[in-house]
């Protein structure tokens, strides 16, 4: 398979690997235990702790590791707001973030869910606009999981600052893929996880920054300070540590500019071989993996099929919400209507795709689209 999903989930890298298989067997112990086999298991998560901490530029301290990217993303959200306060996220957050956002609104506080511009990014002076007495936490993503455009967190982390209100950016889809600097951004909470970066599926990690207050969302025993019990998944922890600091040295190794010219290729190619076609978010900065692909009169889902039959993975967007026939929320901000929605598709790609690979997609997605057209155009003339 032409594996192009690598936004849904990417696979392990063979270090990543290695670092993990110590912890299945001779460093299997308990983290709490005071003996050998725990003091050999404690190892593995301290120095995980500061290979996050050095891919985020913050202290091993402020990491606190969860099971994944969502539960990371509740409890920064409902570890800080509480009845009565005021909370401003924008309207192409991940579903870990809107879902959560309706169930806080259930629990008596207030959301406001900004708009983006036709880049799909969200305008600083529309998060100030929306500030109110209230306002406890600011939430924006780093990068968009559908199209990679990048939001200007830098900016908000200042409007945030100067309103002096917490502020939170989901950055599962931008680590390891652009520099991620926590006091850059300005950010007191962030939200990273492992399978996005090569990495072990049900692992991720929250930056909490010295002196930020969290409200626990589990209750048990003192992992983590407290701030998130339960027995550590130590060979997730050692697998997060080693992605992150792969993911860390491929910044400035040249792995992500091969990326970045393998993605261009495959935009140029297909935009200049299939007519009606566009690139969304295209004139945005965008992390260097990501494209989504506007196929007019093309239904999304069959054109997945069609290429998964080709040998190609690609999806229409968020694995969270697939097989939803409702369009894309994301494109739909930007201003898509909802069959451009449910006709564009994304291709991301991952540290073990190579050139063949991207040439080969370029052979094989005209036809498939050419073929769907004119089945649809059969459809609408019968």
């Amino acid at each position: 398979m032409i594996y192009l999903d690598n936004n849904s989930t990417t696979p392990l890298l063979p270090e990543v690997l290695d670092a993990m298989l110590p912890c299945f067997t001779e460093s299997f112990g308990n983290p709490s235990s005071i003996h050998s086999g725990g003091r050999r298991a404690l190892f593995h998560v301290k120095e995980a702790r500061q290979e996050v901490a050095g891919l985020l530029g913050c202290q091993a301290s402020e990491i606190v590791f969860t099971s994944g990217g969502t539960e990371s993303d509740n409890l920064a959200l409902k570890g800080i707001v509480n009845p009565g306060d005021h909370l401003i996220v924008s309207a192409i957050e991940h579903s870990a973030i809107l879902v959560a956002c309706t169930w806080l609104e259930k629990h008596g506080c207030e959301v406001t869910r900004v708009g983006v511009n036709g880049l799909g990014q969200v305008e600083p002076d529309s998060i100030r606009a929306a500030l109110k007495p209230n306002t406890r936490l600011i939430s924006v993503m780093m990068a968009n999981n559908e199209t990679g455009v990048l939001q200007p967190v830098e900016e908000i982390g200042r409007i945030a600052a100067e309103a002096d209100i917490w502020f939170h950016t989901d950055a599962v889809q931008a680590a390891g893929k652009v520099p991620v600097s926590v006091n850059r951004i300005g950010c007191d909470l962030l939200t990273i996880s492992a399978h996005k970066l090569h990495g072990p599926q049900g692992i991720g990690a929250l930056f909490l920054r010295a002196g930020t207050p969290l409200r626990p969302q589990l209750h048990g025993g003192h992992q983590e300070k407290r701030r998130r019990p339960g027995t550590e998944n130590v060979p997730g922890i050692a697998g997060l540590g080693r992605a992150c600091r792969l993911a860390k040295a491929a910044l400035t190794n040249g792995s992500v500019d091969r990326i970045a010219a393998l993605r261009d290729r495959l935009e140029d190619a297909l935009t200049s071989l299939i007519p009606d076609t566009r690139i969304n978010g295209r004139r945005a900065a965008r992390v260097a993996n990501t494209t989504n692909i506007l196929f007019e009169n093309v239904g999304g889902d069959a054109l997945v099929l069609a290429l998964d039959e080709l040998g190609i993975a690609a999806s229409r967007g968020s694995a969270c919400s697939a097989g939803a026939a409702d369009p894309s929320s994301v494109l739909m901000a930007m201003g898509l209507n909802g069959q451009q929605s449910r006709s564009s598709l994304r291709f991301s790609l991952g540290k073990q795709n190579t050139a063949d690979e991207i040439e080969n997609t370029i052979s094989a997605t005209p036809g498939a689209v050419a073929r769907l057209r004119a089945k649809s155009a059969v459809f609408w003339s019968a």
